[in-house]
């Protein structure tokens, strides 16, 4: 779809703005590597090849017995004897020492034929965020095999990281986009409607800022246990306020323009004045609070994980990176990871939306 003459200016000046544009290519390849973390980090082979058929176990579930192992359950792909049945084709006895069959197979010393020979592609980080890998103390010190160290629990730093931004993102986009329209909405009304419908939305608002969000997701989290879309939707339930007091005071500003005027008496409806008309005129000052929105929403699901009311125990978080840290002083490398992380996470969105916002306010141009 070709953009609009006022769109194209709007990403010339987005483009000109160097720190915002780079700040988004960053962001944009960390974010997709982190979508696709399951083939980047994971203790499962991203494509398997077993008597000639091609298995994706980072995707799929597939039995040891799939493999012509014994046990119905999951395959452990770690485990030497499931790669040896996998590499040697399930021809050969590999529950003796199925590292030496692998090392023959590789060495092209075996007696199985090459069409009945397997394969697997690891990814680069061969640990999932919850694989625990119990060599040596834990937390240990960064090395050639945990790039960034372990936790107290022995699993991968790194692979935490990553699925952990992942999953603060998701959460955050979810939440900034249904909280925003929802807030946009609302002071939209009462900024062009003013009056008794105004005053109303005013006494609500005040009333439903005064709730205490935190007893109040303490409360839900005990009844009805943790989970991402229950959080989600408690965070829209007390955040969608947060752009209503901008938006309110752009309506009401704007309301009483000339054009709003001459749209009235042209018989033009009022939801197409106020989201066709004054709305694109309010962008600027919406866009100018929606960083601190997108980072206040990063914050409150770091916090909440922090001090156990967030995401549930078993899941990757940035927050419980950050709690390991504290509990571990004698293990730096935590401390240093949950920093960079969040700063460098919310620098970039804060840039990206900084140029956002000036690429919609006309009385900004960059050489």
């Amino acid at each position: 779809m070709a953009l609009s003459e006022l769109n194209r200016r709007r990403w010339r000046n987005f483009r000109r703005n160097g720190r915002a544009f780079w700040s988004l290519v960053i962001f944009s390849v960390l974010f997709v590597v982190a979508m696709f973390a399951e083939v980047v980090a994971n203790d499962k082979p991203i494509v398997a090849n077993y008597r000639g058929e091609l298995y994706f176990p980072a995707y799929n579930f597939y039995p040891e017995t799939a493999f012509g192992g014994d046990f119905q359950t999951e395959a452990i792909y770690t485990d030497p004897a499931v790669q040896c049945l996998i590499v040697t084709g399930g021809s050969q006895d590999c529950w003796d020492t199925p590292e030496d069959l692998i090392a023959a197979v590789d060495a092209g010393t075996s007696d199985i034929p090459e069409e009945e020979q397997g394969w697997m592609i690891w990814p680069v980080i061969p640990f999932h965020y919850s694989t625990i890998n119990n060599v040596g103390s834990a937390p240990s010190a960064p090395d050639g095999t945990h790039w960034l160290g372990t936790d107290d629990t022995a699993r991968d730093v790194l692979a935490r990281v990553i699925y952990g931004f992942r999953i603060s993102i998701l959460f955050t986009l979810i939440v900034t986009v249904v909280a925003s329209v929802v807030g946009i909405t609302a002071g939209a009304i009462q900024g062009y409607f003013g009056g008794r419908t105004d005053l109303v939305f005013q006494r609500v608002l005040e009333i439903w800022a005064s709730t205490p969000s935190l007893y109040v997701i303490i409360i839900l989290f005990a009844i009805l246990g943790r989970s991402f879309w229950l959080l989600v939707f408690v965070t829209i339930l007390f955040g969608w306020p947060a752009l209503v007091g901008v938006v309110r005071a752009e309506f009401l500003r704007a309301r009483n323009f000339e054009y709003v005027r001459a749209a009235r008496a042209l018989g033009v409806g009022d939801r197409t004045i106020m989201f066709r008309h004054i709305l694109p005129n309010a962008m600027v000052a919406t866009l100018t609070m929606l960083p601190f929105v997108v980072t206040g929403t990063i914050s409150g699901l770091a916090a909440l994980d922090y001090l156990g009311y967030g995401l549930p125990a078993s899941a990757p978080s940035l927050g419980e990176l950050a709690l390991q840290a504290k509990q571990n002083l004698q293990a730096p490398w935590l401390a240093f990871t949950a920093f960079f992380t969040f700063a460098i996470m919310l620098s970039l969105l804060v840039f990206v939306f900084e140029g956002v916002r000036d690429a919609f306010d006309p009385r900004k141009t960059f050489k």
